[in-house]
């Protein structure tokens, strides 16, 4: 049995059409005699949809009940035991009802496909998992419900159901996609026109990017190597050289000519690592600036660039390559054609574009390579020595050994020339070769002690031996290099990923990643001291943005090293100055610091950027408090005393009675109300000061309960509790608003909970935890923190319940006072509030004579639970102490 295949229909919005065209599809298999069953289907009270799902044969929901309400969802176990050939399951984004089988949806459709079962479902683009960000950005509405890009792009078939941003508006106008009433708010909010335009820009571009993943795997199943020129992809081929820049903004402006054209930059390295004739910081600066015009880059190993840049071309069905034109001399052309020349001959049906610059025929400018290996003075000695000293004193060994002949004469100090090489590099070898060719020569080569050779063999033998020698020195010296390189270029390897993992530990935006950078650079090149320096424009004074070491210098010009990035940075190192190879690696560290500091600035400017837009959000809620929740009551007040003020109507007293009852209510609420407005303003500003001192919770319970019925609280606080360290002020109005948010949403005629006990943890300072437990419909875990935030009320609470302030309020007082406010499940239903406070340290018992009970000389000043009495007596609310109003 093989896996069942997925199609979807994708939309930008809802009320596209999404449902209706699955549905019409599954009548359209319907007459072709396919079995196809509706397992889910929502057609939202819409009525062309419902005509459609007639004449289908719809599967049964399952019945579930949660939280004691009651849901349907899709019936799997029935849809599996039913095994239709087509199965429609519809919004596959859709959480299930918890008691399901699978928490989403689209699990139960991996396992009708599991079965081998086709399934045909429905989502809209604002659902998939990574553009949630996006989604939010452009409609303020953060999507909750979403699935994994991989199960979409997975699916066999993306059929995108797309419509004008104009048409929707008129279908939502003319009542086919919400109930009447819904209607004004939707073309208000989510389906205004700019909305509408970006959501559908947003599907048409990611359809367009599963299109062509499509295109290239069918493409490569095929074995099709020639361009299809779908869309217009351009690659412009990088050396590393100055040209660079010049190339990249001219592949640019082709791309933007035609809507959707992508910008492939490529850069072609030796496959043995070595360096070639660009430089790598150049190569960092054009990928940045690559990266900035929306394009990408890519790195490709290849030992020859012409058709290496043609295969990657080829690979991503490129139909554009965009060349400089070459730096080279016009005398090595007698060599080669050129990289140009090959890749125009070579490239088919690609256009290629080769870019006139100022570099051209100027030279490839390499980067300096050191043709004598730094061995070290010992070694060069001794090499020098080996190849000035050692072939007479072979001669001289040789001559008191008769009858070996010239040619094993020439290996002897062919050998020779070998260990010179080996030990002092290319130069003390030729010396070897050369004096050695002479001590042959004089020597060994008949008439013998003269430099005339008689025989045309062996003036041949002595040639071909210098020939051989010098060659020989300069392959060893070569492989020497080589590995010299080879072995630099692992150390810039390790020093590079040591970089990386520095930047990639570090909190974005955070000062000690920059430092850390600098002090890894000073500890890297040996330098005492390293700055980043940076000035507000290219004539403008240099400041030291970070620093590590002492004495940083203060300008570029100052240090020993110096490297600048850009016209308004520089990182500067003060110590010794450094070869030039040293200076390739440092310009790595140079434009990682740049990346930091902007990383530093970008995580700012986003912090400014939230604070801003919480501010704006908060000023909001305030506006719409003020202009709801505060004139709710001010309506009430104005009512009341519109009416005593009435000469038309005589009251009697139990009608007066109750109007004045109402203005009283009114005049509290509204006091509550701006009271909690103005703790939240200290707050927000940093001006709650708590006046901590030790205080008696059972004494400070009981105010906190005033504003709510005595019979729907029961009170659990034991005498034996010890004190707290709190405001007595700020505490009581903490309690009120959790007790009265607690006693709102309970059940009617069930009571409250407030229970204390103390927690003494091993080894630690001991605490107070109050509960405040309730029995209302709870709170789900993903709410537990955005109900303390300002202006929040959970679920359907009416408006006019207050503006949302209380549990902030409440939180922003105890986290004042050193403790903490957190959201439990209540065991069996409901919400339970945790209010931890510091227990007041218990002062040691001073030992004294004991006297009668009672008695003056030993006068108890503890009250009747064994605590010290609170100063404010017990008459005085603990309000009064700091200063704060008593609540209503």
């Amino acid at each position: 049995m093989g896996r069942g295949r997925l199609r979807i229909y994708l939309g930008a919005v809802p009320g596209v059409g999404k449902t209706y065209a699955m549905l019409a599809e599954a009548h359209r298999r319907l007459e072709r005699g396919t079995d196809v069953v509706a397992a889910f289907v929502e057609d939202h009270g819409r009525q062309h949809t419902a005509a459609l799902v007639a004449g289908l044969e719809v599967v049964p929901r399952r019945a579930l009940t949660h939280r004691g309400t009651a849901f349907t969802e899709m019936d799997l176990d029935a849809v599996l035991a039913r095994r239709p050939q087509v199965a429609l399951v519809d919004e596959l984004a859709h959480t299930n009802v918890p008691g399901s089988r699978n928490g989403k949806r689209w699990q139960d459709v991996e396992e009708l496909l599991a079965a081998g079962i086709d399934v045909i479902s429905s989502v809209n683009i604002q659902h998939l998992e990574s553009l949630g960000d996006v989604v939010e950005g452009i409609t303020g509405v953060r999507q909750r419900e979403t699935v994994p890009d991989e199960v979409v792009r997975r699916a066999d078939q993306i059929e995108l159901v797309d419509m004008d941003p104009q048409a929707l508006r008129r279908r939502l106008a003319h009542g086919n996609v919400y109930a009447p009433e819904k209607i004004d708010a939707a073309l208000a909010n989510y389906f205004r026109p700019g909305n509408l335009t970006a959501l559908r820009e947003l599907a048409l571009l990611w359809t367009a990017d599963r299109v062509d993943e499509y295109l290239q795997k069918y493409r490569a199943e095929q074995g099709i190597k020639g361009t299809w020129q779908a869309r217009e992809r351009i690659v412009v081929g990088l050396t590393g050289g100055p040209e660079g820049a010049t190339l990249i903004r001219r592949a640019a402006r082709i791309a933007a000519r035609g809507s959707g054209g992508e910008l492939l930059a490529v850069h072609i390295s030796r496959s043995d690592g070595l360096v070639g004739s660009g430089s790598s910081q150049t190569l960092i600066e054009q990928r940045a600036l690559v990266e900035s015009l929306g394009g990408s880059y890519h790195a490709v190993l290849g030992d020859d660039p012409a058709s290496g840049l043609l295969d990657f071309a080829r690979g991503v069905n490129a139909t554009q390559i965009v060349l400089g034109t070459s730096r080279r001399p016009a005398w090595q052309y007698l060599y080669s054609p050129g990289v140009g020349t090959t890749v125009t001959r070579a490239s088919g049906d690609i256009d290629v574009h080769i870019v006139t610059h100022e570099h051209a025929a100027k030279g490839l400018g390499r980067v300096p390579v050191r043709k004598v290996t730094d061995l070290g003075r010992p070694r060069a000695v001794a090499g020098w020595l080996i190849g000035l000293g050692g072939p007479p004193l072979l001669a001289l060994l040789l001559t008191h050994l008769e009858g070996l002949g010239l040619s094993t004469d020439m290996l002897l100090f062919l050998s020779l020339t070998v260990c010179a090489a080996l030990v002092g590099g290319l130069f003390p070898a030729i010396a070897s070769a050369l004096v050695g060719s002479s001590a042959l020569n004089y020597y060994f080569a008949p008439p013998i002690h003269t430099f005339t050779i008689d025989e045309p063999q062996n003036i041949m033998a002595v040639a071909i031996f210098t020939a051989v020698g010098i060659a020989v020195a300069s392959v060893v010296d070569l492989a020497a290099r080589r590995t010299h390189q080879a072995a630099r270029s692992q150390t810039e390897a390790q020093t590079l990923s040591a970089l990386a993992g520095t930047v990639l530990r570090g909190a974005p935006g955070g000062d000690g990643v920059l430092t850390a950078l600098l002090e890894q650079v000073r500890e890297t090149f040996q330098q005492d001291s390293a700055v980043l320096l940076e000035r507000p424009d290219p004539l403008g004074p240099w400041q030291a943005v970070a620093a590590a070491g002492p004495h940083p210098p203060d300008r570029p010009e100052a240090a020993d090293v110096d490297v600048p990035v850009g016209d308004t940075l520089a990182l500067a190192l003060r110590g010794r100055v450094l070869p030039a190879e040293d200076r390739r690696l440092l310009g790595a560290f140079a434009a990682q610091a740049a990346v930091l500091l902007e990383r530093r600035r970008l995580a700012g400017e986003a912090a400014a950027a939230r604070r801003e837009a919480e501010g704006n959000r908060i000023r909001t809620a305030l506006l719409a408090a003020v202009s709801h929740d505060l004139r709710t009551p001010l309506a009430g007040i104005k009512a009341s005393v519109t009416s005593l003020r009435s000469a038309d109507v005589e009251w009697d007293e139990e009608d007066e009675a109750e109007l004045l009852a109402g203005i009283e209510a009114g005049a509290d609420r509204l006091d509550h109300l701006i009271n909690n407005l103005l703790d939240m303003s200290r707050l927000q500003t940093g001006t709650v000061t708590p006046l901590i001192q030790e205080t008696d919770l059972d004494e400070v319970v009981p105010f906190a309960l005033g504003g709510v019925p005595p019979e729907a609280v029961r009170l659990d606080v034991p005498e034996t509790l010890p004190m707290i360290r709190a405001d007595g002020g700020l505490l009581e109005r903490s309690l009120a608003n959790l007790v009265e948010n607690a006693v709102k949403y309970s059940p009617a005629g069930v009571k409250v909970l407030v229970k204390a006990d103390a927690l003494v943890p091993a080894g630690g300072p001991g605490r107070v935890e109050l509960r405040i437990v309730d029995r209302g419909p709870g709170v789900p875990e993903d709410a537990k923190e955005r109900i303390f935030a300002p202006f929040q009320r959970y679920g359907d609470a009416p408006r006019g319940a207050g503006v949302g302030l209380g549990l902030a309020v409440a939180r922003g007082f105890v986290e004042a006072m050193d403790g903490t406010v957190t959201a439990e499940d209540t065991p069996g239903g409901g919400l339970t509030m945790v209010v931890t406070l510091p227990a007041a340290a218990r002062p040691p018992e001073a030992p004294g004579p004991a006297g009668p009970a009672g008695s003056a000389g030993s006068a108890d000043p503890t009250g009747p639970s064994g605590r010290p009495a609170s100063p404010a007596g017990p008459t005085e609310p603990p309000g009064a102490a700091a200063g704060l109003p008593f609540p209503a």
